[in-house]
């Protein structure tokens, strides 16, 4: 901390994201990025907006929101798009969060959640998950905190059901409850149409996983437009220009090729079933996922040494987490076929 420092943030532990390394090419299978590239018409319109940066963007983010609110069936003052989905959660921890109404969240979920706390100054609980990973959905019934549940969950990769979202939020009506569906389209089910019936509900989601553009930072939150206009105060406080013009087009690309979303989703679902089929074989125990990763472990060897052996003999990066309850598994992101075959193949010759 240097001598300048308020020491405001002198005890904040922040978020460790996944390693990227530039020592050495691997098949990476750590950070739950697409291994496709973003489609054509995503490509296209961020190709032709490259004529236009001498300009702002639009901070309204009109088309994208037009074409968002058009694909998910709500209205465009029922959708914020910011910087990335963690944008879209600190925003919701700054505005329905205080000293006085604190947060709640599995014990086992996405770091980011104690790390916004932390820096907002809120006061949070955690829920343990069951012994079998899953999110137990009544310790959250009438709790009256504001609710962080990201479904399908991670690490774990388990999503809860629609009706144990719904009750979640009626049994919260003054508290924001927010579900966080980084993951949903690998088979979770989306909560985006209880916002019309609850007006505590907030959903948040993210183009870097089933859309391709973890490297173009675009997300977004779904509620009752009060709850909008709240997070559009504090997004046109801090930065109203914060989707940039070449991410904002390649959104409205992405969003616009429903067959090449099709395609590469379904081919992500057939490779996770080659993957949990092929660890399983090998005597893995893999919990049931419905995301774009696996979370498994094996009694013949600690998740540590997994991870190590297969980072620095094999050249293949997975993502070890050391908290207790996780430290034996390790977290596999679904690649490409090739790089699953390749991923059966070293872990097979590993254990043997």
């Amino acid at each position: 901390m240097s001598r300048f420092s308020n020491g405001k943030y002198s005890t904040l532990v922040p978020y460790t994201p996944g390693e990227q390394p530039q020592n050495r090419k691997y098949i990476k299978l750590n950070t739950n990025e697409s291994p496709f590239p973003a489609s054509g018409k995503a490509f296209d319109a961020a190709r032709e907006e490259l004529h236009r940066l001498q300009l702002y963007p639009d901070p309204d983010c009109t088309e994208l929101c037009k074409t968002a609110a058009k694909e998910l069936g709500v209205s465009e003052n029922e959708i914020i798009f910011n910087n990335g989905s963690d944008e879209t959660l600190n925003f919701a921890f700054m505005a329905f969060c205080d000293s006085e109404h604190g947060a709640v969240f599995p014990d086992i979920t996405y770091g980011f959640y104690s790390v916004f706390a932390e820096l907002n100054g809120v006061p949070y609980e955690t829920k343990p998950l069951r012994e079998d990973y899953t999110i137990n959905a009544d310790d959250y019934i009438g709790i009256n905190k504001t609710v962080f549940i990201a479904n399908p969950n991670a690490p774990t990769g388990i999503a809860l059901p629609l009706s144990e979202i719904e009750r979640i939020a009626a049994s919260n009506p003054d508290n924001v409850v927010v579900i966080d569906e980084a993951y949903v389209d690998f088979g979770a089910q989306s909560a985006v149409s209880l916002t019309k019936k609850y007006d505590n509900l907030l959903v948040v989601q993210t183009f870097s996983k089933s859309r391709s553009l973890a490297g173009a930072r675009l997300g977004f939150g779904v509620a009752n437009p009060e709850i909008i206009k709240e997070l559009n105060a504090i997004r046109f406080s801090t930065n109203p220009y914060n989707i940039n013009r070449v991410t904002m087009a390649a959104g409205i690309g992405a969003l616009r090729d429903t067959e090449y979303f099709e395609r590469t989703k379904a081919q992500i679902l057939k490779n996770r079933a080659y993957t949990v089929n092929g660890l399983k074989a090998l005597g893995f125990e893999v919990l049931d996922s419905k995301t774009n990763f696996v979370f498994a472990r094996t009694p013949k060897m600690s998740g540590l040494e997994l991870y190590r052996i297969l980072k620095e003999d094999k050249g293949i990066l997975v993502r070890h987490f050391e908290k207790p309850r996780l430290s034996d598994f390790n977290r596999i992101t679904i690649g490409a076929g090739y790089q699953m075959e390749r991923l059966i193949c070293e872990i097979t010759n590993i254990l043997k």
